[in-house]
């Protein structure tokens, strides 16, 4: 059956975008109802113009070779392939389009049929999508803020009672709630992890890693966890090196291990190795509850949990965060399980070429050595304030302390007190950040005076790119590893 000249014009009519259809010599011999709504040009008024009238003027120039060239080898296409494209309407307004080319063969020749999708409101939507997006993002640096903020000066607290008092009661008591105050920090970690690998504000840091020295932390952190419940936690040796960021890969292996504690009552937590062609794969085995085999496929989705007829904590982002972080890494997970035999999480890594070759630290109560050293401490958290300066000060250092930029100024104007080293938070009250009080003490006693800029959002670790001598430290803190840099950096500034 053939269509009739008159229901062609009526299906090109109806179809939902403007269509025009030019000859060889690039005049438009044809255009549908659909060009005013969207063009602004009826179709009568279009009818033997060049179709360069359709395209921004800076382009219009080259467009003449393009079409000539599609003409000679013509393919059936979309045009601009990974290009944004402009169509000009005839109030001189650009508007964002998808193009669709087909070569018809006709009675009077070739010519080509364009068929032209405003794409004006699916730009906007994907507009409003990035910026709500980047307001997410916004919140959850102010959040990670304001919410690590009271771990942190329980941390510091914390570790300011062990310093003082040596009851073992005392200390039991601390310890518990410290494992409190970790569990509450690592669901916080959860929610902003997620949104700092989606924004990519997460740079890993590949290097040669021992797996013998990340196996023995992993172990000194989860066995006696272990051990408290009733469970045997056995390591297999492992000498060999990985190629790998040694903090991240240790996240992913912390989550399998936590989790295969917490639903393991009876029997054995195993963490083991085994070389896998030119990688490692790093395994965590237990004979805990397991995964039917329906659920494997979505245990690693975010929100995922599994009903194991049973309490816990945890807001199933754990395994979704392993997911996205051995993507960072380059690196497989994975999962086998059997239903009320146990399972085995696996992380594959590669293998390092060279073995790199590392002094191991002492093995001393405290990693660093305590001296003298004025410290400047800033932050707009009274209690982190008077808690850094308690610990500080206990380990023989002099402090002052500062809540504003304003306080800041104010210390540097008596000259009585010359900092060797500056600790601030980033962000401070009424919108103030650490980098300007690091700018303030550095333009009274010079560029070399180092600083430890602390923050609940990594993120700020980018702009410290072009900045010397400042040490980038995330929240909730490791107070062992704050106070070690303190030492070093004081150590080398009154060396200098």
């Amino acid at each position: 059956m053939s269509i009739s000249g008159a229901l062609a014009t009526q299906l090109l009519n109806a179809a939902p975008d403007p269509t025009v259809m030019v000859d060889s010599e690039g005049a438009i011999i044809y255009a549908n109802a659909r060009v005013e709504p969207v063009l602004g040009y009826t179709s009568e008024e279009l009818i033997g113009k060049p179709i360069e009238v359709l395209l921004p003027h800076r382009i219009r120039d080259a467009h003449p070779t393009h079409r000539g060239n599609f003409f000679k080898k013509p393919k059936a296409r979309a045009m601009g392939s990974n290009l944004e494209l402009y169509a000009l309407r005839k109030d001189g307004a650009e508007i964002p389009v998808e193009i669709s080319l087909n070569l018809l063969e006709t009675e009077h020749g070739r010519v080509v049929s364009s068929a032209i999708r405003d794409m004006s409101e699916s730009k906007a939507l994907a507009q409003q999508l990035a910026e709500a997006d980047r307001a997410k993002t916004r919140f959850l640096a102010a959040a990670s803020h304001d919410l690590r903020q009271p771990i942190q000066a329980i941390n510091l607290v914390n570790e300011a009672i062990r310093r003082v008092s040596k009851e073992k009661q005392v200390l039991d008591l601390i310890d518990k709630q410290q494992k409190s105050v970790d569990s509450m920090g690592n669901l916080l970690n959860s929610l902003l992890n997620i949104s700092q690998l989606e924004a990519g504000a997460i740079e890993p840091n590949l290097e040669c890693t021992s797996v013998s020295e990340l196996v023995e932390n992993l172990t000194a952190t989860f066995e006696i966890q272990a051990i408290n419940k009733g469970l045997c936690f056995r390591v297999e040796p492992c000498n060999d090196w990985v190629y790998s960021d040694s903090k991240l890969l240790s996240q992913i292996l912390e989550n399998f291990i936590s989790n295969a504690i917490r639903y393991t009552d009876v029997g054995e937590i195993r963490l083991h190795c085994d070389i896998v062609s030119d990688k490692l794969r790093l395994q965590v085995t237990d004979t805990g509850v397991g995964i039917a085999t329906e659920n494997l496929d979505s245990i690693f989705e975010e929100y995922s949990q599994i009903a194991l007829g049973r309490a816990h904590a945890g807001l199933g982002l754990g395994l979704s965060i392993v997911s996205r972080t051995a993507d960072l890494l380059k690196c497989k997970v994975g999962v086998k399980s059997t239903l009320g035999c146990g399972s085995c999480f696996f992380v594959e890594v590669p293998l390092a070429k060279d073995k790199a070759t590392t002094e191991k630290p002492e093995n001393n109560e405290h990693p660093y050595i305590a001296m003298e050293g004025n410290v400047l401490v800033v932050d707009d958290e009274p209690d982190i304030l008077d808690a850094t300066c308690m610990l500080l000060e206990l380990e023989g250092y002099q402090c002052m302390s500062a809540t504003s930029l304003g306080a800041v100024e104010t210390i540097l104007s008596e000259k009585s007190f010359v900092p060797d080293l500056l600790i601030t938070d980033f962000h401070l009250l009424k919108g103030e950040t650490g980098l300007q009080v690091i700018d303030a003490v550095r333009r009274q006693h010079g560029e070399d005076i180092p600083a430890i800029l602390v923050s609940g959002d990594t993120s700020n670790r980018t702009l410290l790119e072009n900045r010397q001598h400042i040490s980038f430290i995330a929240k909730p803190v490791d107070v062992d590893f704050m106070m070690s840099r303190v030492a070093d950096l004081i150590r080398r500034q009154l060396a200098a």
